[in-house]
Parts: C-alpha cells; sequence; structure tokens
C-alpha cells in the first residue's frame, strides 16, 4: 500500500475483524478485501467476536454488522470499547437500513467511525477499507518511532548521568590534587623555613665558635678551649639532629617513606633507641629509665619505632630539669600495644598541648638548658603513628611533667 504522497509504507499487516450472523456477507466481504493482502478473521455472532478479541491483538479494523440476533452491532461495539486495550479499534458498521439520522447517531455513539450499506459495492469498501489501513500503518510507524525516541532519551539521560558522574568524579578528583598542592605548597614553605631560620641560628654558633678555635688557638686558655670544643661539639649534635628530622619529614609528606612492618620485641627496640641519648641525659644528670616489660612483642616498622621513641624521649630531656627523670614504660590493651614516655619536666600549658601535631603552627620552644628544635619532630611521630594504625595522645600539666602516650600493633604471644 501505498500513501497520498505516493510512498510505499512499510510491510505492516493489516488484521481486520469481520462480524456478520450471514456467512454468505463475511466471505462478500473476504473476497473483497482479499487482494489487499489483509489477514481475517471471522466472526457470526457479537459474542463470538468477543472471544476473538480476548485471544488476538493488534486489530486494525472492524467490519461490523449492525443487524444480528441475541446481540446486536451497537451492544457489540459498547463491549468492546469497555476493555482499554481495544478501545482504539476503528469500528465501520455494515447495515442495510438507510441512514437515517437515528441509526447514525446511535452508532456514533457506540463508536463508530463510519458506516457502509449493504449491499456494499467492493470498491466503496476497499476504499474505506484503505483509508483505515493506511491510517492505522501510520499510527503503528508513530508508535514504533515513539518508542525508538523514548529509548533514545533513556540513553541519553543514562549518557548525561553517567557524564555528570565523571565530570563531578573529575572534579572532585582536581579538588583533591589542589588541596595536595596547597598542602605540597605549605610544606613547602615550612621546610625552607626551617632551613633559613631554625637551622642558622645553630650554624652561626658553630662558625664563630670554630672560628674562634681557628684563628685564636695559642691565646685562648685551656679551659675557653674546652668550653668553645663543647660548644662545637653539642652544636653539630643538634644541627645534626634537626637536619635529620626535616629530611625524614620531608620524605614523609612527599610519599617516599617506606613502611615495613615486622615482628619487634618490644624492650629490646626501645633499649637501642635510648642508648643513643642516654649522653645527652647524662649531661643533664637525668636518669633515663626503660621498664618497658620484656616479653611484649608489636608489629612495627623498626626505624620509625626508633624514630618515634627518639622525638619523644629527646623531647622528654629537653624539657626536663638538671636531676630529672625520664621513664618509658608499655602495656598490652586488647591488640595494641601502648607505650608511655614520662617525664618530670616543665610540663605544657592547654594552648601548647592543641598545637603539638598542628602541622603549620607546631611549637618550637627552648629547652631548659636552651636547647632549640625544629617543632618538626612531633609531626614525624604522629604521622609513624598513624602509619602503625596507632593513635598518639600527651597528658601534662604545667610544672608537674608530660606524658605522651601512643599505640602499636601487638603481636600475641601464643
Amino acid at each position: 500500500m501505498k500513501n497520498h504522497n505516493g510512498k510505499k509504507l512499510p510491510g505492516i499487516p493489516i488484521k481486520i475483524l469481520l462480524v456478520d450472523d450471514n456467512e454468505s456477507n463475511l466471505m462478500s466481504m473476504e473476497v473483497a478485501l482479499e487482494t489487499e493482502g489483509h489477514v481475517f478473521f471471522k466472526a457470526t455472532s457479537g459474542r463470538e467476536a468477543l472471544r476473538i478479541l480476548l485471544k488476538e491483538d493488534d486489530f486494525s479494523l472492524i467490519l461490523l454488522d449492525v443487524k444480528m440476533p441475541t446481540m446486536d452491532g451497537y451492544e457489540t461495539a459498547e463491549l468492546i470499547y469497555q476493555r482499554d486495550k481495544l478501545k482504539d479499534i476503528p469500528i465501520i458498521f455494515i447495515t442495510a437500513h438507510d441512514y437515517e439520522e437515528a441509526a447514525m447517531f446511535k452508532g456514533y455513539q457506540a463508536g463508530a467511525v463510519d458506516f457502509i450499506r449493504k449491499p456494499f459495492k467492493p470498491e466503496i469498501l476497499r476504499s474505506k477499507v484503505a483509508v483505515f489501513a493506511e491510517l492505522y500503518k501510520k499510527n503503528r510507524l508513530l508508535r514504533q518511532q515513539e518508542e525508538k525516541l523514548q529509548a533514545i532519551n533513556h540513553d541519553l539521560m543514562v549518557l548525561n548521568l553517567d557524564l555528570e558522574q565523571r565530570v563531578l568524579e573529575r572534579t572532585v578528583e582536581l579538588e583533591n590534587l589542589n588541596h595536595q598542592l596547597i598542602s605540597l605548597n605549605l610544606s613547602k614553605d615550612q621546610f625552607l623555613s626551617v632551613l633559613s631560620h631554625d637551622l642558622r641560628n645553630p650554624f652561626t654558633a658553630l662558625l664563630i665558635a670554630s672560628g674562634r678555635l681557628n684563628d685564636d688557638t695559642e691565646s685562648l686558655s685551656p679551659g675557653q678551649i674546652k668550653q668553645l670544643s663543647q660548644i662545637v661539639h653539642r652544636t653539630s649534635n643538634r644541627l645534626l639532629d634537626q637536619l635529620n628530622e626535616v629530611i625524614e619529614w620531608a620524605k614523609k609528606q612527599s610519599k617516599k617513606a617506606n613502611f615495613t612492618p615486622e615482628k619487634v620485641r618490644l624492650a629490646m627496640g626501645i633499649e637501642e633507641s635510648l642508648e643513643l641519648l642516654r649522653p645527652n641525659a647524662a649531661q643533664k644528670g637525668i636518669k633515663l629509665q626503660n621498664k618497658t616489660p620484656k616479653n611484649i612483642l608489636v608489629k612495627a616498622d623498626p626505624l620509625m619505632l626508633r624514630s618515634i621513641v627518639q622525638n619523644l624521649v629527646t623531647n622528654a630531656i629537653k624539657y626536663t630539669p638538671q636531676g630529672g627523670s625520664v621513664i618509658v614504660n608499655a602495656e598490652l590493651d586488647d591488640d595494641m600495644v601502648c607505650v608511655f614516655v614520662e617525664d618530670s619536666g616543665v610540663g605544657m600549658t592547654e594552648e601548647m598541648k592543641e598545637k603539638l601535631f598542628n602541622e603549620y603552627n607546631a611549637p618550637s620552644l627552648s629547652g631548659t638548658n636552651n636547647e632549640r628544635g625544629s617543632g618538626l619532630g612531633l609531626l614525624l611521630v604522629n604521622d609513624f603513628v598513624v602509619q602503625h594504625g596507632g593513635t598518639i595522645d600527651v597528658e601534662s600539666a604545667v610544672g608537674k611533667g608530660t606524658t605522651f602516650k601512643f599505640t602499636i600493633p601487638a603481636i600475641s604471644m601464643t
């Protein structure tokens, strides 16, 4: 079939239901229309027509006789249109009566779209059926296009949501990178600040003392030489300690620090750390004690554990007056070990405690013998403890000393 523009429509099957109580009339309608290649279903009563419509779908047209026994065409049409899935099927009434106004009104009221009078002329029947067949095909094409459009719109919506998600993820990624860049810039600024300020003064003292030793050796007394050499020795050690702290901290900030935990006997690991610090404690007459139980095993990175202990004990020595004490102890707490570094030093205010682990506001206070530091040691300690999955806390009171507590994973003895 071609449309009014001469373009042939796709081969959509046209199903037509023929309803007439006279078999001859059914045959006549089928013969008149069979050249069009339609598919026909035939019923000799309204009830039979309804049964067919309950079983079959997608009828393009119903040719319905008006005058039938038991249930006439009008009643049949009303019952057909009571079902939602059937109400869009056009019905052409076939009638032997004249087109009286009242009859036509009743037919249209029942749902008819047209009338054909018996005896019908085949060409008129074919012409009217062709109109509705073409209309059915166009409607089917429109529905198909609408379904395709809905599918395309759904795909576009999914793609749009996916694109929005990707944009959101990329935005978050860029924001994270921006935060990292800001953090790196701040770290760089602090790193440069340490190099330019905290290390400059000790170097100046070192140069002055070594310069006097180099230039005035003959005029200096043995006592003066000893005093200057002690300044050079202490300053060199302090510089080395501070430089090591800065390097370790810088590595950590650039994510280059390696974390390789292994089984460590805690008392032994702490003792190795304290051995390096006993000379410092002895210079101030500070009693340095390791009371860690010998049977405690931990899963720790040995180098990080040493750095944690050395930093905390170094601070304890720094802020403890002559003749004081520093004690390291530990105890099991479920699957973690809590390590204590307790001193009898000057203590801290609440404000100082709040700033201890602030990466960009870490305090750097002089010790009881005017020892100075970069303020970065505790930042390293905090980072290393966190890498172990532990926590760090501090208890302190001015004039009563300070106790640092940190946790690391325990290893069962069994």
